[in-house]
């Protein structure tokens, strides 16, 4: 874990390793201004040396200038530090992620992950800025003035080692008690910005089925829940205070004590006295910054670990050795395919594939709801691995590819269509960073979105919303397709992707495919017979494997379930 984190510090290494250097010297000249002070007592006011108490009066002046300059410099180096590190961090977790395959995703889940790079790295950096900072000055200063203290009288100095045990029992009983209970809370959190990200993203499906209520109480319980845990770890980090007060108080009763009675026997002066007291705020101020210190590295020690898993993840996607960076064409083939997300061969979803799609091809894959269609297409861009088998793209093992190489030429609209905000050209521009307008307008008439966007005032420089919210389903549905067709891809994926289109313009969107993208093979999945009728094969999928494939008419006369579905869009919709 050290060893990930220090690599996280790179080009902030000046600023980490000044930060305590500069704390350090703030704290030799919060000690010498104690020992100073004794001398000015003894030697100059109480003996009524003026010419003493004027040169020890300015060199007290120069040592506190000088700690207010080392102390304001030491507070920006470690501020630098603290942000140079989360931000190297986040990064490094992030860019971590992008390399993360569908099923390293779901392992952590979303809302998890976003935990993780912002409230997980907020107190791990604290921790950071805490340790380089008054994890030096604390340690530093209390062996100053531990030094001080014995120069001056080692009897009373004694006091200090006595009180040190106590305190650090004290600190381990807290720590015992109150790490499992942050750890719990920050799963908590996850489930909170699960419940609030599902929130705001249906918030319309909220409101039409009028469940405000209920989505109040889901958060309510769920924040209820943190509140009592944090309440709980509170109530016991609480301990810290009054057992540092109970410390500090007892440390100046007994110094006053027996202080007093060596000024009465003059085995000491008043001076000296005045400085023991000083150097005992200093021992039990530091002694109560530690305790600080060791609070904020128990609650981030939890956050620190679930950062570290997100740091040693590894996709378990990656290329090969000597990976195949060109793709011959779109000819699909999958050999003896099973496939289960839980890599468990009792939970397959796909079992016994055997497919043979010859590049230029258009497929029309149906199947009823939970038959693995999107499973079955999801292997051909290698966003998760068979099981067992192999899939073929181009007459070569997809796992065989650079991963970015394949998925270049294999461009696949989803179910859920993801438009990000920014205007239509800059959304378009995911399909082909360099398209220029004549290239994004072709994409646009093959979808049958040139004509939405044309009517809108700022055409395709129109703003979209977040998730294109101000846009119909159809329109989102066509944009990803246009985005798609942008990329010029041999391998063309619709999962289901005009559903929400009108059935003329559907046509309208398939008989441009025939005659604008002929060698380019398409995999349709739909509900729809009509959007695939025309296709050179269909694939009827059943409960996560093959049961049928042919033209429209071989199996509108041969398999039951293609008829049935037939039936049930043609003479039961009259």
């Amino acid at each position: 874990m050290i060893k990930k984190f220090a690599a996280c510090v790179a080009e902030y290494k000046k600023d980490t390793i000044l930060s305590p250097v500069f704390v350090t010297c703030e704290v030799i000249m919060e000690v010498i201004i104690p020992f100073l002070m004794a001398k000015l007592i003894d030697n100059g006011i109480n003996v009524g040396n003026m010419s003493v108490v004027w040169k020890l009066g300015i060199v007290l002046i120069v040592c506190a200038l000088v700690s207010l300059i080392f102390g304001a410099l030491a507070g920006r180096s470690a501020a630098i530090a603290s942000s140079g590190f989360a931000k190297n961090l986040r990064k490094k977790m992030y860019y971590g992620v992008q390399d993360f395959s569908f099923s390293n995703v779901d392992k952590f889940s979303t809302a998890s992950l976003i935990t993780r790079l912002t409230t997980d790295i907020t107190n791990v950096q604290n921790a950071f800025q805490m340790i380089i900072r008054i994890a030096v000055r604390s340690p530093v200063m209390l062996i100053f003035a531990l030094i001080m203290a014995f120069a001056i009288n080692p009897k009373l100095a004694l006091i200090f080692l006595a009180i040190i045990p106590f305190l650090g029992g004290g600190l381990i009983f807290i720590a015992y008690f109150v790490h499992p209970t942050f750890e719990r809370v920050f799963r908590t959190y996850d489930k909170l910005n699960n419940v609030v990200q599902e929130n705001l993203r249906g918030i319309r499906v909220v409101k039409s089925y009028v469940r405000e209520e209920h989505e109040k109480e889901k958060f309510f319980n769920i924040s209820n829940t943190i509140f009592k845990d944090f309440s709980y770890a509170e109530k016991i980090l609480a301990f810290n205070s009054p057992l540092m007060q109970f410390a500090m108080y007892t440390c100046m009763l007994l110094i006053s004590w027996f202080g007093a009675k060596l000024i009465v026997g003059s085995a000491m002066t008043e001076g000296d006295l005045v400085s023991m007291f000083t150097y005992t705020m200093q021992i039990l101020m530091s002694l109560m910054m530690l305790s600080m210190v060791f609070v904020i590295i128990i609650i981030s020690r939890a956050s620190a670990e679930r950062i570290v898993q997100v740091l040693d993840e590894k996709s378990d996607l990656a290329n090969p050795e000597n990976p195949v960076k060109s793709v011959k064409n779109g000819a699909v083939c999958f050999k003896n395919v099973n496939f289960s997300y839980a890599k468990d061969a009792k939970k397959l979803c796909l079992s016994d594939i055997d497919l043979d799609i010859q590049s230029g091809e258009t497929v029309g894959i149906l199947g009823s709801t939970g038959s693995s269609k999107t499973s079955l297409v999801q292997l051909i861009p290698r966003l998760y691995d068979v099981s067992a088998g192999a899939v073929t793209v181009g007459g070569v093992d997809v796992r065989d590819y650079d991963i970015e190489s394949l998925r270049q030429e294999v461009a696949m609209v989803l179910q859920k269509n993801i438009l990000f905000t920014g205007t239509i050209k800059e959304n378009l521009r995911w399909g082909k960073a360099d398209a220029n307008d004549e290239e994004m307008t072709r994409a646009c008439k093959m979808a049958q979105a040139d004509g939405f966007i044309r009517n809108f005032p700022n055409g395709y420089d129109t703003l979209l919303e977040e998730g294109g919210s101000n846009l119909s389903g159809g329109q989102k549905q066509r944009l990803c397709i246009a985005r798609a067709l942008l990329k010029n891809p041999k391998i063309l994926i619709l999962d289901d992707s005009t559903s929400a289109v009108d059935t003329n313009t559907d046509a309208l969107i398939r008989k441009t495919f025939r005659e604008e993208i002929p060698d380019m093979t398409k995999f349709i999945i739909t509900q729809r017979i009509s959007s695939i009728e025309d296709a050179d094969k269909i694939i009827v999928m059943d409960g996560g494997k093959i049961n049928s494939i042919g033209t429209h008419a071989q199996l509108l006369r041969e398999n039951p379930i293609y008829q049935e579905v037939y039936t049930s869009q043609t003479k039961g919709g009259k």
